[in-house]
């Protein structure tokens, strides 16, 4: 997750680097009630806000964004399975990040969690894509099947004529 969100006036060149919500939303395609959404349920933080509450996002959220709408379209996620993954990655991130100062003893059980972790993920993935081949293969059956009786009708015409 993001850092959490702190007023910035004082930073100008820190504040152009930020966009408004309607500006993030437009970049994006999605609503700003979306973004709100995505605030609400803990899935994004805004970066900063205005001294008179409006939100600000710098290109990291703007990033986490992108990737909730990816897991939700190419994954076919719900927002509690993005909630999961999102943790996960941001729990990698993490141990990447502390990883070097580590000692060894630490590196290692760091190396079994990011490994665990990994796998866990990879089962979410695979499960996935069990089901969209699963529903793939039901809907080419039924396509064959309607292909056939089609293909029927067209034979039967052609010999009563």
């Amino acid at each position: 997750m993001t850092a959490s969100p702190s007023f910035v006036e004082s930073d100008p060149d820190r504040m152009r680097a930020l966009s408004s919500i309607g500006a993030v939303a437009a970049r994006l395609g999605v609503s700003e009630r979306t973004l709100r959404y995505y605030e609400e349920v803990g899935l994004i933080t805004p970066t900063a806000h205005r001294p008179g509450g409006n939100r600000l996002y710098g290109e990291e959220v703007i990033e986490r964004v992108r990737r909730i709408r990816d897991l939700q379209a190419l994954m076919g996620f719900n927002l509690e399975e993005i909630r999961s993954v999102l943790s996960a990655e941001d729990r990698l991130a993490q141990i990447k990040q502390h990883y070097k100062d580590a000692d060894y003893s630490e590196q290692a059980k760091m190396l079994e969690e990011a490994t665990s972790t990994l796998k866990t993920l990879l089962e979410r993935v695979d499960s996935k894509i069990e089901a969209l081949e699963r529903f793939r293969d039901a809907l080419a059956s039924r396509l064959q099947r309607i292909q056939n009786k089609s293909l029927n009708k067209t034979e039967a015409s052609t010999i009563q004529t």
